[in-house]
């Protein structure tokens, strides 16, 4: 057979057994399963000869030859293994509605369009009507607003359709792809849901695509904090809801509080069965968690994952008693000392005091709220305003907004206004500052983000950097991660990575480098790890007389304007990460021959999606650009990994030029960055086995997993 390489596949004798071909075994020795049966698979119209050299060529793959009709024209090759090979055939039948519709007018459209709902509803599989669903969603966006979709954003819709997280570069149309799979999984009339990470890209996104769904007799509606419960409602119930996951997991718990009142159990009600009047003002606003599309599905499904979202219950006595606590704590934190009062575990971030430490707290007179108060808890809250004031810093972790303390999220770089810190770290934290202590009361209802979308029937994602987290997806969501092509090949420049001894050695560079690139009027982005950091910056470009913008989480208002000019020739933008997402940066007139937007990374994130998600900004849809990444020897990245000890002695060792460069590896930040994604990975998977032998324990006990807990 080896001798006959022009022989096809229907020419040759077929296996009895298996009925497929009759492959050499030494090309299929050594593949995966997976793979070995997607070459057996192959269609008669390929030849052995065509298999068996795209087998030897496995290291660098490439997909077989394949008839010029069978793929659509635009779609970029991929590997004939993966199942975006075989989902492009369902782009190519897509495709070839597109003469059809196009010949039909609006009405005709809207006609069709209930056609599909009505075979949905009826029980037709999803799977039967997507490639004319997808079409009429095209020519639908392609009439109401201008754009018409890839064939690359047909296939990311695919792969979201089938529960997965499609990972697309920064400026390929995430935003629209979305309205593929949102639009074919409302057919059923069971509500489909985009949760995003805030209210000003869910009101945005409700508004840009809702043309679209309204087109095709599908109603939207979005949710925002401070909507009434009628409100809530009315956009629950139309056919597509955009909103953040903030807002849908406390109308959860609103709901399962409401129905607890009633005497009617979630079950009944979501199945119709139910005695309430759904239309008053004490039914429940939610129809269900049928189909979720999380935006950013890695900020929202893991950087958000453990955030717990609490209803809180009316404060009592011991509540006030608290308050005293937190505050004689926070008042005396700053005499115990490390080492000689306490212990510090990097690894796990805790504080212990010793026997020196137990012994001051014991002397340090107390006010006589405390009088009732047990040593024990004593110490936990010295050890806790330890703890704050050596993690917690104003314009890093957070600000003071209208005398609130409201968190700085450590991913996004936004203000997320409503969340607290739990363990009582966020009343240390107001102790601390001096404000109103909120005093922790006992929790009414409470769910973690990662547990509110593990409840819905149907999941699926979108983001720009999600394959490096493609494991834990999996694991906690049971969602594939797919890297769909661009559009068009990407231009992006990576320049060679510049270690320093120190950070003032790392700044001036910086400072010198966008003055360079400033007189070459190409616009430069430059994104910082912390407030403090990026007002710093600031501070020097102020001083070399460099016009610029800074964006973070005290200029939230004018975040959009802010990025969106990012790419104007000449100019300057300092951000924190939070310009990572929601907003394209286009570039501006002669841009693109200066070479286009740089990018200018200052610290490597806790996360190594941060940093892509940052590099991310420049090369948008096949435009020039370029980034660099800037390190330093006192890098936080360093401490938070190997304890402040070692990083100290790891930048004694190192020796450094007349410019402050040394010759360490970026490697060593790279290890840093892999040993504390580990770490966060492990605190996540320890949440969801906790979440789910306490459920398990409440459902054995006839309890509300989401109201019956003991307070936190």
């Amino acid at each position: 057979m080896e001798n006959s390489p022009s022989l096809t596949i229907g020419q040759l004798a077929w296996n009895d057994r298996s009925g497929l071909p009759e492959i050499p075994s030494v090309y299929i020795h050594g593949l995966s399963r997976a793979v070995a049966v997607r070459v057996l698979q192959f269609r008669v119209e390929h030849t052995v000869s065509s298999i068996i050299e795209t087998i030897k060529s496995v290291e660098s793959p490439g997909p077989p030859p394949a008839p010029a009709s069978a793929l659509p024209s635009g779609l970029p090759q991929v590997p004939f293994w993966s199942q975006l090979y075989w989902w492009r055939r369902q782009v190519f039948e897509a495709a070839k509605w597109e003469p059809t519709l196009q010949a039909e007018d609006n009405h005709q459209l809207k006609k069709r369009s209930l056609s599909l709902q009505y075979r949905a509803r009826s029980g037709e599989k999803l799977e039967r009507l997507l490639c004319e669903a997808f079409a009429l969603v095209r020519e639908a966006a392609k009439r109401s607003i201008g754009l018409r979709h890839f064939d690359v954003q047909i296939l990311g819709g695919i792969a979201m359709f089938h529960g997965s997280v499609a990972e697309m570069e920064t400026g390929e149309g995430k935003t629209l792809t979305a309205t593929l799979p949102l639009y074919l999984r409302s057919l059923v009339g069971k509500g489909a849901h985009l949760a995003t990470v805030n209210d000003y890209l869910a009101a945005r996104d409700a508004e840009t695509m809702g043309p679209i769904y309204r087109l095709l007799g599908l109603s939207v509606g979005v949710i925002q904090t401070g909507m009434n419960q009628e409100q809530r409602r009315s956009a629950y119930g139309c056919d597509v809801t955009y909103g953040t996951a903030k807002e849908f997991g406390f109308d959860f718990l609103r709901d399962r509080l409401l129905l607890r009142r009633v005497g009617e159990s979630p079950v009944s009600w979501q199945s119709g069965a139910g005695e309430l009047d759904k239309v008053s003002h004490e039914a429940p606003v939610h129809r269900g968690m049928h189909f979720a599309m999380v935006d950013e599905a890695d900020s929202i499904l893991i950087d958000e994952a453990r955030t717990p979202l609490i209803i809180s219950a009316i404060p009592g006595e011991a509540q006030h008693r608290a308050v005293a606590c937190f505050r004689w704590a926070a008042s005396v934190a700053t005499d115990f000392f490390e080492d000689q009062h306490y212990e510090y575990d990097n690894e796990k971030r805790t504080v212990e005091l010793n026997f020196a430490g137990r012994q001051l707290a014991r002397m340090i007179p107390k006010p006589l709220e405390l009088g009732p108060v047990g040593l024990v808890d004593i110490y936990q809250y010295i050890e806790r305003a330890i703890k704050v004031g050596r993690e917690f810093h104003l314009h890093q972790q957070f600000v003071i907004h209208d005398g609130e303390i409201v968190i700085v999220d450590e991913f996004t770089g936004r203000m997320s206004e409503g969340r607290k810190w739990s363990s009582g770290i966020h009343q240390a934290v107001e102790a601390k500052e001096g404000i109103e202590v909120t005093v922790e009361t006992g929790h009414a209802a409470r769910i973690t983000v990662q547990d509110l979308f593990r409840r819905y029937t149907h999941l699926a994602g979108m983001t720009g950097t999600a394959s490096s987290s493609a494991g834990e997806l999996k694991k906690i969501y049971g969602l594939k991660v797919f890297t769909i092509p661009t559009n068009r090949p990407v231009q992006r420049q990576q320049l060679p990575n510049r270690v320093f001894a120190t950070a003032e050695h790392k700044w001036r560079a910086i400072v010198q480098d966008i003055e360079r690139l400033h007189a070459q009027g190409r616009p430069v982005l430059v994104g910082t790890r912390s407030i403090d950091k990026s007002e710093r910056l600031s501070q020097l470009l102020a001083e070399a007389q460099i016009p610029h913008q800074v964006l973070n989480a005290r200029h939230i208002a004018r975040e959009a304007e802010i990025v969106a000019q990012a790419g104007q020739y000449a100019r300057v933008t300092v951000a924190t990460n939070m310009a990572g997402r929601g907003t394209d940066i286009r570039l501006g007139e002669g841009v693109v021959e200066l070479g286009g937007l740089h990018v200018i990374c200052t610290e490597v994130h806790d996360a190594q999606r941060i940093d892509r998600q940052l590099k991310g900004r420049c090369g948008r849809q096949g435009d020039a650009g370029s980034h660099q990444q800037f390190l330093a020897m006192d890098d936080e990245i360093l401490a938070l990994a190997f304890t402040h000890k070692k990083a100290a002695r790891m930048a004694a060792r190192v020796a450094a030029n007349a410019e402050g460069r040394v010759n360490t590896s970026p490697r060593l930040f790279r290890r840093a960055q892999r040993k504390i994604e580990r770490r966060h990975f492990r605190g996540r998977r320890v949440l969801m086995y906790h979440e789910k032998h306490r459920k398990k324990m409440h459902v054995e006990m006839g309890q509300d997993p989401y109201l019956d807990m003991p307070d936190q």
